[in-house]
């Protein structure tokens, strides 16, 4: 590429303040940052970057790297402060890219919606194949989220609903209902291995299924036919951006996320969207942004608020109880979770009756949620044993609920992991231990980087504030055998 070094830079004039600012407040050295991005560049198959000290120090002078060197940049300091850290923060440049890959700000219109969710399924699909693991995403946090989703709710153009359908007989389809009905199962069937397995072994193959779908909807269809492969879109485009979430691919699961709610509004399903809404709101939380995470819980519990079962209902209160948390504001928190609670007990015990996307949310699920609340609480309040006492006996029954259910081992290792650090909260690291270590054990059989990364990140506290315990250092040892940092093939 000329003089422009391995990773492709052209020169700018002025020192980059906005990412020295960044690069200071790190306290990285330009070589630990330079190893941290080829590291990040290996993971997403980007085998041509091999950054240097020396080309660190030219981007702070003021060189604008090429892509994608600005998303790595972007992702390892949101990594790093806990926060959206976004490629402007940074002072640097994004590619150009059509409307059809970047942003969040999309047209709220069937067609636009279909050829969107399918140029984007096939880029990913095709990036994934030649092992470049996402394009030149940028996530979206603030405003610039919020303000496009509370489009969800506006109805369409004037006069829209007024117009006739064409008529079924002259919208011929070559999908049977028999075939519709598994598209349907099938969805279901990706969603219990994504909870049995983890995002890393199936997303592919739901990314492939929702290109599939959308193929569908750019045929002739009837209109009811036509609704439920909106539906069958949106859940696949969910289920791939909690897959890409669940493996660390947070802008592609950020863009999954807003094109299944564009696919929800065009099935006509609010419960569906409040469900992805959800979504998009656990993601920021563990993107540290609760202030975007409550805004967008309050848009799903309003859209929802007159169709939502209470299941759902309760699903919403816990994570605005989760937001609460993360802000802070314990009063609000234990009251969201009451809440929860409260609506959960209303919603019986049939869940056959519920969609399938939302049955996840049963007494453990529940357990679990307002139990990290408390736990949040504790660590936002200076690691308070109050509130880690408060969450000790919650987060019990959801380990306890979750051992005696095989189709939710990603769901019980994370529940041992948040026990585990419970009991550090309490200084009690021999229990934290044992419980990392049955942790291990799961997280060594499914594909998930979010519980990997958790287990490192409680592994390596308890190693640090009690590395003179036996058990402590034992299970140090083991998780670096077991358990590398390294790439996930997704």
């Amino acid at each position: 590429m000329g003089g422009s070094g391995t990773d492709g830079t052209d020169t700018g004039k002025r020192s980059n303040g906005q990412l020295g600012s960044w690069f200071v407040r790190s306290a990285w050295s330009k070589g630990e940052l330079a190893r941290q991005v080829n590291r990040k560049a290996r993971e997403m198959g980007a085998h041509h970057i091999s950054t240097d000290t020396s080309r660190v120090r030219r981007w702070l002078d003021g060189e604008q790297p090429r892509e994608p060197i600005p998303r790595i940049l972007s992702e390892l300091f949101s990594e790093r402060f806990g926060t959206v850290v976004t490629v402007e923060d940074l002072g640097l440049r994004t590619a150009h890219q059509s409307p059809s890959v970047s942003g969040v700000d999309l047209p709220w219109a069937g067609p636009q919606t279909v050829a969107l969710l399918s140029e984007f399924s096939r880029s990913d699909l095709m990036l994934a194949r030649r092992g470049f693991l996402g394009s030149s995403l940028a996530l979206a946090a603030g405003p610039a989220l919020v303000e496009p989703m509370q489009r969800w709710l506006v109805p369409g153009p004037a006069g829209e609903a007024e117009k006739p359908a064409p008529p079924a007989e002259q919208r011929p389809s070559r999908l049977s209902k028999p075939e519709l009905e598994l598209l349907e199962s099938t969805t279901a069937m990706f969603r219990l291995w994504d909870a049995q397995c983890g995002g890393g072994l199936r997303r592919k193959a739901v990314v492939g299924q929702l290109h599939e779908v959308t193929d569908l909807l750019q045929e002739p269809q009837p209109e009811a036919t036509s609704k439920r492969l909106f539906t069958c879109a949106a859940e696949l485009a969910e289920l791939a951006g909690w897959m890409s979430y669940d493996v660390g691919l947070q802008p592609n699961a950020q863009k999954y996320f807003v094109l299944a709610l564009h696919a929800a509004k065009e099935a006509g399903d609010k419960p569906l969207g409040s469900y992805v809404l959800s979504s998009m709101s656990r993601q920021m939380i563990h993107l540290g942004r609760p202030d975007d995470a409550l805004e967008l819980v309050h848009l799903a519990q309003y859209g929802s608020r007159d169709c939502a079962t209470p299941r759902t209902q309760a699903m919403l209160y816990a994570m605005e109880a989760r937001a609460y948390a993360n802000m802070g504001q314990p009063s609000k928190c234990k009251r969201a979770a009451r809440m929860a609670e409260e609506t959960f007990a209303d919603a019986g015990g049939d869940g056959e009756r519920e969609p399938d996307w939302i049955r996840f949310f049963s007494e453990a699920e529940l357990n679990a949620e307002n139990a990290h609340s408390y736990r949040d609480l504790a660590y936002v309040a200076g690691r308070s044993p109050t509130y880690a006492s408060l969450a000790e006996p919650v987060m019990e029954r959801a380990v306890e609920l979750f051992a005696k259910d095989d189709d939710h081992q990603r769901s019980y290792a994370l529940n041992l992991i948040g026990m585990a650090t419970v009991h550090l909260l309490k200084k009690e690291p021999e229990q934290s231990a044992a419980l990392g270590r049955q942790a291990l054990d799961i997280a060594c059989k499914v594909r998930s980087e979010r519980v990997n990364t958790r287990l490192r990140k409680t592994v390596y506290t308890a190693a640090r504030d009690f590395g003179g315990v036996a058990e402590v250092t034992e299970l140090t040892d083991e998780l670096n055998a077991q358990l590398p940092e390294s790439a996930e093939a997704v």
